[in-house]
């Protein structure tokens, strides 16, 4: 029996796959920091449930006998369990390398990449293949409504060997190690590299697949139609192989047709009917009948942290969602903007880096989609360690977007946002927390609803 350890294991994607090695039979241990800091306690709770031993970021999670130590890309060899590995001699691979050697070895393996919407595009896939019998394993980095469980950590589907699905990273590079069967690109938008970057990116990534699904309503996508195999999907343009059309928004989701026949989905915003496109188009080419799949969607209950709705009390709706580049943030503010009522966002943005690139392009996206009634706060950039130059602040961010005429704060802590949001907010208004790679925020929005009076 092999023995490995994860290093930041409360992690979307390292959980994921200390879930698919354990149930290869593998013996597994970890340690994050985060449950160091006495967070993230049912992420914890759940991995040990599966048998997955887990010790304190102290090195004691390595030892002689360990086989390999697999760790992210953001891991730095200052982590105690990264120097003990490399005092013992003892094995070092990436978190992406285990990926793509699963994902490598199906015949049958579907990445999907771009700039927006892998998560929710890669589990429909996965949730169509399930419930049409075709048994995929699906690794993937959100959490997935429709198998929740009080003590599972629900990003993970174990099927045969035959079928893998994925999501593919482009700002790591990690997408480059994968060579599927099926390549999938939402969109190319501006994130963490420039758009003649991704675009080379992600051509290469279609080189590689034996077909490419390509959104053919993405303008930057355009460049990638030439390739071989291709196939496309769209919600604009009906010469498309799969194209949906009518989408009409509805109390808790929105209607769309395939080919004249009307269906649900049971998640807001036209961007959700496009990824129900890619992934409709996407199962077709192995084997499921397009309106099987539309029909199977209209059951998907989407994925933790894309618009989630976590409660409503006294007429006022708290939503929790990922958005943290400029694309997802028009995506949801405008899918959001389909329904009455005043929003008050509070956007935290994430990484120094990321906020010099593309921080005003954010704030535009905001700036263009709201209404004046509408609120933005946003509190310091999220630090997640590291080696950073810190040379811009959200509070910069919230003078341009007070530029731009939003009634827009800057706060240095979230509790100073709450108690703001608290004070301010009405019946009728939904408040929506938006930011990626923090996992206290899910409960910080459960913290907004408990204490609305």
């Amino acid at each position: 029996m092999k023995k490995v350890s994860f290093c930041g294991i409360s992690g979307s994607g390292m959980s994921a796959l200390a879930q698919v090695l354990i149930h290869k039979g593998y013996e597994v241990s970890g340690s994050d920091r985060s449950f160091d800091q006495g967070k993230d306690a049912f992420n914890k709770k759940a991995l040990e449930s599966l048998g997955i031993k887990i010790f304190p970021q102290d090195g004691s999670a390595v030892s002689t006998d360990t086989d390999c130590v697999y760790v992210s890309t953001a891991i730095e060899d200052s982590i105690p369990d990264v120097k003990k590995a490399l005092d013992l001699g003892v094995k070092i691979e990436k978190r992406s390398d285990l990926l793509a050697q699963i994902f490598n070895a199906c015949p049958f393996s579907v990445a999907v990449g771009g700039t927006s919407g892998k998560t929710t595009t890669a589990a429909m896939i996965g949730y169509i293949l399930d419930k049409t019998g075709l048994k995929p394993t699906l690794i993937n980095g959100g959490l997935l409504k429709n198998y929740n469980t009080q003590k599972g950590i629900p990003n993970v589907i174990f099927g045969s060997k035959k079928i893998c699905v994925i999501e593919a990273d482009e700002s790591d590079g990690s997408i480059e190690k994968y060579v599927p069967y099926i390549g999938v690109v939402n969109n190319i938008s501006l994130d963490h590299k420039d758009i003649d970057e991704l675009q080379q990116i992600f051509s290469n990534f279609i080189n590689r697949s034996k077909f490419g699904v390509v959104n053919l309503d993405c303008t930057n996508s355009k460049v990638l139609l030439g390739l071989k195999n291709i196939k496309t999907f769209s919600v604009q343009n009906k010469t498309a192989d799969v194209y949906l059309s009518d989408i009409k928004p509805l109390k808790n989701g929105v209607s769309y047709k395939l080919k004249g026949k009307t269906f649900k989905l049971g998640l807001i915003g036209a961007f959700n009917v496009s990824n129900a496109a890619a992934a409709i188009l996407t199962t077709s080419l192995l084997g499921v009948d397009i309106f099987q799949a539309a029909s199977v969607l209209e059951t998907f209950l989407g994925t933790n942290r894309r618009l989630d709705v976590i409660g409503q009390k006294n007429g006022i709706t708290v939503i929790d969602d990922f958005a943290h580049n400029p694309d997802k943030v028009k995506a949801s503010v405008q899918a959001l903007r389909a329904y009455k009522g005043r929003i008050l966002f509070m956007f935290q943005p994430h990484g120094f880096s990321p906020m010099r690139m593309m921080g005003r392009q954010i704030i535009d996206s905001f700036a263009n989609n709201l209404e004046k009634s509408d609120m933005l706060f946003m509190p310091e950039i999220f630090y997640a360690g590291g080696s950073v130059k810190k040379d811009i602040s959200s509070k910069d961010l919230i003078e341009y977007a007070v530029s731009k005429g939003i009634q827009a704060k800057f706060y240095q802590t979230r509790d100073e946002i709450k108690q703001q949001i608290l004070n301010t907010v009405q019946k009728g208004d939904r408040v929506v927390v938006m930011g990626a790679r923090d996992n206290t925020l899910p409960d910080f929005c459960k913290s907004i609803l408990e204490e609305i009076k």
